[in-house]
């Protein structure tokens, strides 16, 4: 990675070079959101981010660039534009599905099938705080559920105060 270094104020020329450079700008951008739990971005805001600035050798990816690689992620399922300006982006770093496959391992690790939760309890809930889901934003709590709903593990329910899930 020691060359991605060298080359973060620039999109390299070469098309193969490049798409590999594209590659491990997605990776990093990827990692960085994991490691932060980020989900929502602004562009203004990434171009500050060490994956794409690095104050020490003063370089940084433009705007431009900056774009390109997002574009890329969005290719891959990675991310969606929250305005035609494309300033805001949700991130999606583990896909609906994955998030919603490791909320049913531990729903029925726990032996709560046929249980009811509120989208807090599940999300913040002092039961979850160990797990890698924990705080996950609630757009993707509800688009993981979705998936599961769509494969008969999950229902959504509006409830009183907002809504929940029943799983099965």
């Amino acid at each position: 990675m020691q060359w991605l270094l060298l080359t973060v104020d620039r999109l390299q020329p070469n098309v193969d070079t490049r798409q590999k450079q594209l590659a491990a700008w997605c990776s990093l951008a990827l990692s960085y959101c994991r490691h932060h739990k980020l989900y929502t971005l602004d562009i203004m805001e990434v171009q500050e981010c060490p994956v794409f600035n690095h104050k020490n050798i003063d370089r940084k990816l433009s705007t431009e660039a900056i774009l390109i690689v997002f574009e890329e992620l969005r290719k891959k399922g990675n991310l969606e534009w929250l305005d035609k300006n494309k300033t805001q982006c949700l991130v999606m770093w583990r896909r609906p599905e994955e998030w919603g496959k490791l909320i049913y391992q531990w729903v029925s690790k726990n032996g709560m099938v046929n249980t009811v939760f509120t989208l807090y309890e599940l999300a913040n809930g002092d039961d979850t705080e160990s797990e890698e889901f924990h705080g996950l934003e609630e757009w993707m709590l509800i688009r993981s559920l979705q998936a599961l709903q769509t494969d008969g593990k999950a229902e959504v329910i509006t409830m009183d105060d907002g809504k929940g899930v029943k799983f099965f």
